[in-house]
């Protein structure tokens, strides 16, 4: 499946690329949690990667064109048989293309490597739709005490609901009650996210309370998150300032900003879309395992 993925991007012109596994800043979303390194003789702490996107995106406005790396990554607070603290993603960009094009592309890839036959359906549901389809409810309009009580009906606990703020309650209804029921019968990509959820992607100029963001599932599990990309630095600043306020009142650490990131931001990045794809999971597919354990050579316990 390496050789597999490396052919792919090969025969598109996609240029492999290697980006440090060791930076010098967290990131600033309050649901990823930065591994912490203390190296003897660098001073401040380092922290492993929690995805190589900010550095890959240094490297496109530099000009670097369409890139992709397989890259080790490291994530704290996620544990279960689809999580390991350190896992593989396929991450790419692709410039001048749409977030709908790089669905595409996506979809070709994953057939490729699941081996599944070209006429796999594929489905693109809008967020909305899925929340619409499987509970009743628009997530765009919808009261955060109505989102509260649909989540307690799909059985979260009364006491953690009553803790969860909007997004909380609408992550862990897409996690739980809607995404484990799409993919079912070929691929579906759920796109156009609230914009509460933008993350680095830009918000839909046809409509501003989403973003043109999506999440593929296949057989019920999440595979891959991609953006069509922000090239707004101040957008962007404004967005990581958010995320520090929010970790703030969540007691969590509070990371410095990524300057360089930005810097390369206002210096210049080209329209462009990514996505990062776990591989570990496409494993698993492939394989039919049922814990990301099975298909690791070393997962943490045994490292």
């Amino acid at each position: 499946m390496l050789a597999a993925t490396r052919a792919f991007f090969a025969e598109r012109g996609v240029l492999e690329v290697d980006t440090p596994a060791l930076v010098h800043h967290a990131v600033t979303d309050r649901h990823i949690h930065s591994a912490r390194v203390d190296l003897p003789g660098h001073g401040a702490p380092l922290h492993l990667h929690t995805s190589p996107e900010y550095a890959m995106k240094r490297l496109l406005a530099a000009g670097s064109g369409d890139i992709y790396q397989l890259a080790h990554v490291f994530r704290g607070s996620e544990q279960g048989r689809w999580h390991n603290a350190e896992f593989m993603l396929i991450e790419w960009y692709r410039c001048g293309q749409s977030m709908r094009q790089l669905m595409a592309e996506v979809a070709t890839l994953i057939c490729t490597l699941l081996a599944l036959p070209a006429d796999t359906p594929v489905e693109y549901l809008r967020y909305a739709e899925g929340f619409g389809r499987e509970l009743g409810i628009d997530p765009l309009t919808v009261s955060e005490a109505a989102l509260r009580e649909a989540a307690i009906a799909q059985q979260l606990d009364p006491g953690v609901a009553e803790r969860c703020d909007r997004d909380e309650l609408l992550d862990w209804l897409m996690g739980a009650a809607i995404g484990p029921r799409l993919g079912r019968e070929g691929l579906c990509f759920v796109h156009h996210y609230p914009a509460s959820q933008a993350a680095l992607a830009r918000l839909d100029t046809a409509d501003s309370r989403v973003a043109l963001r999506f999440e593929l599932y296949r057989n019920g599990v999440e595979l891959a998150n991609g953006f069509e990309e922000l090239a707004d630095a101040g957008q962007q600043r404004a967005r990581f300032e958010s995320d520090r306020r929010q970790r703030a009142a969540a007691g969590l650490p509070v990371p410095a900003i990524d300057e360089a990131l930005l810097a390369a931001l206002e210096a210049g990045l080209p329209p462009a879309s990514g996505v990062a794809l776990g591989f570990d999971r496409l494993l698993m597919l492939r394989l039919g395992a049922s814990d990301i354990r099975q298909v690791l050579p070393f997962p943490l316990d045994c490292a």
